[in-house]
Order: C-alpha cells, then sequence, then structure tokens
C-alpha cells in the first residue's frame, strides 16, 4: 500500500481495512490482525493503525471482545449494510 505522507495517514489505512474487508481478505466473523502486525506490514505507528481501527469499529465494521481480539462482523462485507 502506497501511503500519501502530505495527507493524515490513519484514513488512508482506514479506507484500506474497508477494501480488504469488501474483498473478503478479512472474512466475516474472522479474527482481525492485530494493531502491531498490521503496523508492521504498512510500516506505521501502532497508533495510527489504532485511530484507523476506532474508525471501522465506530462503523460497525469491527468488534472487540476482551482479551481476544478484534473480529470483523458478520454484515461488514454486506454490500446492503445488513
Amino acid at each position: 500500500m502506497d501511503l500519501d505522507r502530505s495527507k493524515p495517514v490513519w484514513p488512508q489505512i482506514a479506507d484500506e481495512l474497508r477494501r480488504r474487508i469488501d474483498a473478503g481478505t478479512y472474512a466475516a466473523g474472522a479474527r482481525f490482525p492485530a494493531v502491531v502486525d498490521l503496523a508492521t506490514e504498512l510500516d506505521v505507528a501502532p497508533s495510527t493503525v489504532q485511530k484507523a481501527v476506532a474508525a471501522l469499529r465506530a462503523e460497525g465494521r469491527l468488534y472487540t471482545v476482551l482479551g481476544q481480539g478484534s473480529f470483523v462482523t458478520a454484515s461488514a462485507g454486506d454490500a446492503s449494510g445488513g
């Protein structure tokens, strides 16, 4: 993923993660990659990825289970929104 460093990075990452969810790279019900793993993959700070993940959580695309991690919601890849 090529990031435009002249713009805020976290929204670009959120867009990429949305694309991956919509494409089925991260399937509904599947465990979402850890923030540190995504940060390493994308060569950004974990706090930057955390902002993107928080946005996806706020949109209802992800949910978190304490002690287990984040998961893709069952309807996340559904274009009809539900």
